[in-house]
């Protein structure tokens, strides 16, 4: 019953703090309808049992049985990730699929993801820099579409320099 509770907080937190950056750069139905999906019993139900506290449900249900059930329902239905967007090629690429771009509105809703899950797992050891040394340390570079990989990257870098509130101006009065 406790990692219930725990595990809605934590997702319940996450969309709040994802919200008020959404809602900071004007991408308001994006910040009240951001991962809605986590509330979904196929979603919250494998969150819950997986609940750690200091990292994603996801990747303890993936290590359990070699894939995340939870992560394959969520990916499918929110824009913001850029495995949604990941579609059948009819160029020669390796494994068929190649990333499509995404529109700049789910571009900074990712970024914003981003920093939340940073600050939600990292508690008072977050700093700006820590979304984009996320990024970096990556086990395997992530097939985003050139433009979406730049731009993503441009953000990260531009928080890590200049802060939350020069790069979310950036994004509210030169990107949106």
């Amino acid at each position: 019953m406790m990692k219930i509770w725990k595990h809605f907080k934590t997702i319940t937190y996450h969309k709040y703090l994802v919200m008020k950056g959404c809602f900071k750069v004007g991408l308001y139905r994006q910040g009240i309808l951001h991962d809605l999906s986590k509330y979904s019993p196929s979603e919250f139900l494998v969150g819950a049992k997986y609940y750690q506290g200091d990292r994603s449900p996801n990747n303890a249900e993936r290590e359990a049985l070699g894939y995340s059930s939870a992560w394959l329902h969520h990916k499918g239905r929110n824009k913001h990730h850029y495995e949604y967007w990941i579609d059948y090629s009819t160029r020669e690429v390796p494994g068929g699929m190649a990333p499509a771009p995404m529109p700049v509105k789910y571009v900074v809703e990712m970024f914003m993801d981003r920093i939340a899950a940073s600050k939600v797992y990292n508690k008072e050891r977050y700093t700006d820099s820590s979304p984009w040394e996320y990024y970096v340390k990556g086990k395997e570079k992530a097939p985003l579409h050139p433009k979406t990989k730049a731009l993503l990257e441009r953000l990260l870098r531009m928080l890590s320099e200049k802060g939350e509130a020069a790069t979310f101006a950036y994004i509210r009065k030169k990107l949106l």
